[in-house]
């Protein structure tokens, strides 16, 4: 004979306030789990977002990001050449040779200096990268000191708005342009002609070069022909895989540094959570000495409590995450550690997140419940009803 759970949350209303209480406990601790996660995914969602599954990125072998890499002209003319990668309408390949370098800009708010990424990129680039379109302006044109900036670098940096001049590398750029990309992580680049790149910064090689594989079958063979010539030290990566590995290393820190918090955190919610069960307990004891009087068995009792607990972990466990969910509408930004730019990103939740959170909510629950229900359950029958 089991107990109706119908009793357990009467109880839970009739204790409204340590209910209450405990609850908004519980609620933060998962809102600040909750955070971290949104926070690591959201990184890992924007700089996925960035790249594409069409495209191939090819970048001297070892290198960890396109900062790191040099690719000389020689090895874009052989790159282009390669029968894997696919042609505009016009039959001129889509292999787009970019070169990528870092300024330093004054922050909106603090006038603190950060880094902002500064890509050339070649006339193929746009039409691989189907995500950015122009949100206002004109596209800057070739031979001319002219640039366009990404919506997020726009919000970030002072000085850098549409009509503006930006000086760097001893030179004035007009900002002929401002772009979007679904929010990926070109959103926080400036770019412009990469041959005015190279001539500012008076730079022989590119980066990196990107190209569009002309089917799915594509990719294997241009990675082993490309990485096997022995006149070049070249390395092929998928462009998504290429990005998503730039995360790993800060959504790993983000989530280690979170986690320690939220167990710190989470200590005090189950003590939280142990005191209410235990003063739950004290207070009926002459209820627990009827309902064993009545017939009901101690694993009844038992679980009563823990499902009390239970409801209790996942009332808190939900205000928080409705709570973190608000912070999709958050901007933040940081330094990428690969490429040690500013980049902004939004709080991202997902159905992991959501179950994870859920999850440890109740687990919360049962380790803040289960000890108070063993004492329940332990209840001697004559005794509780002594305490009439």
């Amino acid at each position: 004979m089991t107990i109706p759970l119908s009793y357990s949350l009467r109880n839970l209303w009739t204790r409204r306030l340590t209910t209450v209480l405990t609850a908004g406990g519980i609620a933060l601790v998962i809102f600040v789990f909750a955070a971290v996660l949104m926070l690591a995914y959201g990184l890992e969602k924007t700089l996925v977002a960035t790249g594409s599954d069409d495209n191939a990125i090819v970048i001297r072998k070892g290198s960890q990001s396109e900062m790191m890499s040099l690719v000389d002209r020689a090895a874009v003319n052989v790159i282009r050449t390669q029968p894997e990668i696919a042609a505009d309408p016009e039959g001129k390949p889509l292999a787009a040779a970019e070169a990528v370098v870092l300024i330093s800009m004054p922050k909106r708010g603090t006038g603190q200096e950060a880094h902002v990424q500064t890509r050339g990129i070649a006339p193929e680039s746009l039409a691989m990268r189907p995500q950015v379109k122009l949100a206002a302006g004109r596209l800057f044109r070739p031979g001319l000191s002219e640039v366009i900036v990404g919506a997020a670098a726009e919000r970030r940096f002072e000085g850098i708005g549409l009509g503006r001049t930006i000086r760097f590398a001893m030179r004035d750029w007009t900002v002929v342009g401002l772009f979007e990309a679904e929010g990926s992580g070109f959103e926080s680049e400036i770019w412009l002609d990469s041959q005015q790149l190279l001539q500012a910064f008076r730079r022989p090689v590119f980066s990196s070069v990107t190209v569009r594989l002309s089917g799915p079958s594509s990719f294997s063979s241009l990675k082993q022909r490309l990485e096997g010539d022995q006149r070049f030290n070249l390395e092929v990566k998928r462009e998504k895989a290429f990005y998503a590995d730039q995360s790993a290393m800060m959504a790993a820190f983000i989530r280690v540094l979170g986690l320690f918090v939220t167990v710190i955190f989470s200590l005090g919610a189950i003590i939280g959570a142990m005191i209410t069960m235990y003063a739950a307990v004290a207070n009926r004891t002459t209820e627990i000495g009827t309902l064993r009087a009545l017939g009901f068995p101690r694993r009844s009792i038992l679980l009563a409590f823990l499902i009390e607990s239970l409801f209790l972990s996942l009332l808190g466990g939900s205000v928080g995450l409705v709570l973190a969910s608000l912070l999709q509408n958050m901007t933040v930004s940081t330094t990428n550690f690969s490429t040690f730019s500013e980049l902004a990103f939004r709080f991202a939740l997902s159905p992991p997140i959501v179950m994870e959170s859920i999850a440890f909510a109740l687990i919360m629950g049962i380790l803040g419940g289960f000890l108070p229900a063993v004492r329940a359950a332990r209840q001697n029958i004559l005794h509780s009803l002594r305490a009439v």
